[in-house]
């Protein structure tokens, strides 16, 4: 079995056994991405003598270090200081950070090695990862299509077996989005969850870091490595032997299960099903009923949202760090857009928004709390073609991501944790998966049900660039 052909979980155990070397899967990998990643687009820089050399600096295993020698990489939105870092815009084209952002210097404590930086769209503001300082990345499984985002890059990279699993940042669905457009799994933590990407100071507190991965097991592995990094300590045990990476083993037992296909964005835009979301959809309730477990459906009625969030979203864009008469210059139209819009809001209409979305929360989480685990489709949509989101009306660009993905920003807002896992094959051969989203700090449980669906569904194929 090649290298890149085994689990995230089962290459850092060869790693801690010394039965493979960090050189020797760095350069594995480094030659994967040489070969594959220029019609994929899933790296906007490699940073390979840099990796060799990280890689020959670990020394011998360390058993401390759960991600000692596995190969990662940064998202395009994580400083790494003497790397270009242009955050998808051409705006900071030329930008080389002199220091690290945190979650890069916690995962090269962690023992990972990272082989350069994943697309993403600009400022990570976008579901789609298209920019203009990168080709866009393209769908493993059909590179006409997109990628999702807005870290496109990242879960390109896994599907593809050009990373065995990747750090990311989800404040909208950014990692659950992509994740699910190309068949892998993504988690999106509860906010406070991560003692660094914790949501807790972002604006909203929307974004949060999570893992990528290809099964469930292996992005819970990521995730019990990132909730123990600095400032706190990862207790020693072997790789997968944390708390989620257990939990992906262990029978969830008997659960009531919500189901809902309401969206939060309903009578705003489209959120209408497609034929391929809507089968998985109903393929998750089967074998969750089949599993056992209590389905029915949840009684949530979204008031407000719209407003709430574009708000928060615009106000968040005001804090782009370009000038109002370079906006046109250096920034893309939709980006520009949510700049010159978020500017323009009254402190009033900011401070209302916060508070909607504070009711919001409260409401959302009230209307799920007779489930131990809510069940909503991932997308609503099909892989959309590269190039097809409106570069001309900012505003018809945002409803488009909405009708795309109405399933997943909400969850950001309240705070809940949710992840996407693939349950079956569309006619065309593409994964179309589901979302399960759990109670505040019920990661373990949506990690124990999505391996009991990932399990009862059976083996899906890989893209044939993964071979």
């Amino acid at each position: 079995m090649d290298i890149h052909e085994l689990s995230a979980v089962e290459l850092a155990s060869a790693l801690q056994r010394g039965e493979v070397a960090p050189r020797e899967v760095a350069t594995h990998f480094l030659d994967r991405i040489a070969r594959l990643d220029d019609g994929l687009g899933a790296f906007t820089e490699v940073t390979a003598a840099r990796a060799l050399a990280a890689a020959e600096r670990l020394g011998r295993p360390d058993p401390t270090r759960p991600l000692w020698g596995l190969p990662l990489a940064d998202k395009d939105l994580t400083a790494r200081a003497g790397v270009p870092t242009r955050y998808g815009s051409r705006a900071f084209a030329a930008y080389v950070p002199v220091a690290s952002d945190p979650l890069a210097l916690a995962l090269d404590e962690l023992g990972a090695v990272s082989l350069g930086k994943t697309s993403t769209p600009e400022f990570g503001m976008t579901g789609y990862t298209e920019s203009r300082v990168a080709p866009p990345t393209r769908n493993p499984w059909d590179p006409a299509t997109g990628a999702g985002g807005s870290s496109g890059g990242a879960a390109v990279a896994v599907s593809a077996g050009l990373l065995p699993a990747a750090p990311a940042s989800d404040g909208g669905g950014s990692i659950r989005i992509p994740a699910a457009t190309v068949g892998v799994v993504g988690i999106k933590p509860s906010r406070g969850r991560l003692p660094i990407g914790s949501g807790l100071d972002a604006p909203g507190g929307l974004s949060v870091a999570g893992p990528i991965a290809r099964t469930v097991e292996d992005a819970a592995f990521l995730l019990d490595a990132l909730a123990a990094s600095a400032p706190y300590t990862y207790a020693t045990r072997a790789p997968g032997r944390g708390p989620f990476a257990a939990a992906a083993r262990c029978d969830p037992g008997r659960l009531r299960v919500g189901i809902t296909t309401v969206t939060p964005w309903d009578g705003w835009t489209d959120t209408a099903l497609d034929p391929a979301a809507r089968a998985a959809f109903d393929r998750g309730i089967a074998l969750l009923e089949a599993a056992g477990h209590d389905v029915s459906d949840a009684d949530w009625q979204p008031r407000g949202y719209p407003e709430l969030f574009t708000t928060i979203w615009r106000a968040s864009a005001a804090r782009i760090p370009v000038a109002d008469d370079r906006l046109d210059l250096d920034l893309e139209p939709l980006t520009a857009w949510l700049v010159r819009e978020g500017r323009a809001l009254a402190a009033e209409r900011v401070l209302a928004a916060y508070a909607a979305a504070t009711v919001f929360e409260r409401e959302t989480i009230a209307a799920f709390a007779p489930f131990d685990v809510v069940l909503t489709p991932a997308l609503a949509q099909s892989p959309r073609p590269v190039g097809w989101y409106d570069q001309d009306d900012p505003e018809r660009n945002f409803a488009q991501q909405c009708s795309y993905a109405p399933h997943t920003s909400f969850v950001n807002v309240s705070g809940l944790p949710a992840l996407t896992v693939p349950l079956l094959s569309d006619a065309s051969g593409r994964p179309v998966s589901v979302q399960l989203v759990g109670r505040p700090g019920g990661e373990g449980t949506i990690i124990a049900v999505a391996a009991q669906l990932e399990a009862a569904r059976g083996p899906l194929p890989r893209p044939p660039v993964a071979a």
